[in-house]
């Protein structure tokens, strides 16, 4: 059985996507006012909903009026959050438990995808094929092409185009499914997608790209700054057109890292297993929001907006594609910054900057006995990325005054940086009133990942 596709509706989606790329403010604006109002008319039919919004018209109906939810929220209350009470949270789990149903559609038509336990715990998200055709459309239409007229002038090696995506591929992940959706629908492509799993020893992930020979390579910045790594070493030989990177951060310096190793563009986009495609690069290098089909609110720590320009403590993502799970004012655990003014590209779509997800909160020893020192962990990478060169890193606590801070980097000049990185987060804890905290530092290090892949910066001990 074929994953779920509508062939009529994703042909509709692809023509809104491309003729809304250049609306202006207004028009965007009345796209997420229409598609919030099925929304949530869609909403009705799932119990948690039908008590929020009541016999109310939709259109009557303010967003900040609602509450916001959580993961961990919704999914305690699962058979209350979605509208087709077929989809059961316990068989769910039974399904996604199995690699062998990967890319297997759910009861025939849906998809299934896990997310990780980053934040709020572990979660279940329900794509059908009328969501799965706004993400397939914002990807196809609004990923940015370094070389517009290549395919036109070179068709031979565009059909012959391979792409390898290294990423986690042992669960039901948004990217792994997504691939494999498409293996499925189009013979042509499961000839050139193919999806490589990182977590194996360097070496045999080197010797896999090798022979798979890619032009583009899609995977999380902090494993496309690794194998950069080893491009520059030797120990690695791609002749690629293309790195795509998303799931984390992309800083400057990791950009610059691959980019220098490759000799290629580099292309960042911002999504999440609540919403694929949340954000797409332009050509200048700016994350431009798909707000005709999400809606992201940054608010402070009270949950209360904050202005463009500024900040947030995190952001609530409403997804307007999603009916059958509803996602209404989510709490996405990420800060995100919007600017003000529009992007010299000439899109109106709002761009933002992303900084990751809040860390853990990190307790030490204060300089006054019986106090202690409390510092956020977006804090801590903030000033470790003030370090030329560290590129990748991971700060972990073992005890209340004692960090290691590991890197996978290696080879000359890395120790003189880690010594440097040791010296900047010393005076950094010290300025905030933190007692004496011994750091060790190694390189050549694997950086501890959720099972989904991602490297949590910053982890406090248990």
């Amino acid at each position: 059985m074929l994953p779920p596709f509508d062939p009529w509706h994703t042909a509709m989606t692809a023509f809104d996507v491309a003729s809304s790329s250049k609306a202006g403010p207004a028009d965007l604006a009345r796209m997420r006012a229409q598609r919030l109002v099925v929304l949530l008319e869609a909403a009705r039919r799932a119990p948690m909903f039908e008590a929020l919004i009541g016999a109310r018209d939709p259109a009557t109906i303010h967003l900040q009026d609602l509450p916001i939810t959580n993961k961990a929220m919704l999914m305690a209350n699962f058979a209350g959050w979605v509208t087709d009470p077929e989809l059961k949270l316990d068989e769910m789990c039974r399904f996604v438990a199995d690699p062998t149903r990967i890319g297997e559609a759910y009861l025939g038509r849906y998809l299934l995808w896990e997310s990780s336990g980053s934040t709020g715990g572990s979660g279940l998200f329900v794509q059908d094929a009328r969501s799965l055709a706004v993400y397939d459309a914002l990807e196809a239409i609004r990923r940015p092409v370094p070389r517009p007229f290549e395919p036109w002038l070179q068709p031979w090696r565009w059909l012959d185009e391979r792409t390898a995506f290294v990423v986690a591929t042992n669960g039901h992940f948004a990217s792994t499914l997504s691939v494999e959706r498409l293996r499925q629908l189009n013979p042509l492509l499961a000839r050139t997608l193919c999806c490589v799993p990182f977590l194996q020893p360097l070496a045999q992930l080197s010797a896999q790209l090798m022979g798979i020979a890619p032009q583009i390579l899609a995977t999380y910045p902090s494993v496309a700054v690794m194998l950069a790594e080893e491009q520059l070493d030797g120990r690695l030989e791609l002749h690629l057109r293309e790195v795509w990177t998303g799931g984390e951060t992309l800083t400057d310096a990791m950009r610059a890292t691959i980019a220098h190793a490759f000799h290629c563009d580099v292309v960042n986009n911002y999504g999440a297993s609540e919403f694929m495609s949340l954000a797409s690069e332009c050509a200048h290098h700016q994350l431009h929001l798909n707000s005709d089909w999400a809606i992201l609110e940054p608010v402070d720590d009270k949950g209360l907006p904050v202005p463009p320009g500024v900040m947030s403590a995190t952001t609530l993502l409403t997804n307007l594609a999603n009916h059958v799970q509803p996602i209404i004012r989510y709490d996405l655990g990420d800060r995100v910054t919007v600017h003000a003014d529009p992007c010299t590209c000439g899109s109106h779509l709002p761009v933002i900057e992303v900084h990751g997800r809040s860390g853990d909160l990190i307790r030490l020893p204060g300089a006054q006995a019986g106090e202690d020192t409390r510092v956020s962990g977006l804090a801590l990478s903030t000033v470790l990325e003030t370090v030329e060169a560290l590129s990748d890193f991971q700060l972990i606590q073992h005890a209340p005054d004692r960090l290691e801070l590991r890197t996978e980097l290696s080879g000359p000049g890395t120790g003189k940086m880690l010594r440097q990185a040791r010296s900047v987060l010393e005076t950094y804890l010290r300025s905030q009133g933190a007692a004496d905290v011994h750091i060790a530092c190694h390189s050549n290090c694997p950086s501890l990942r959720s099972r989904n892949g991602k490297v949590q910066r910053v982890m406090a001990m248990p």
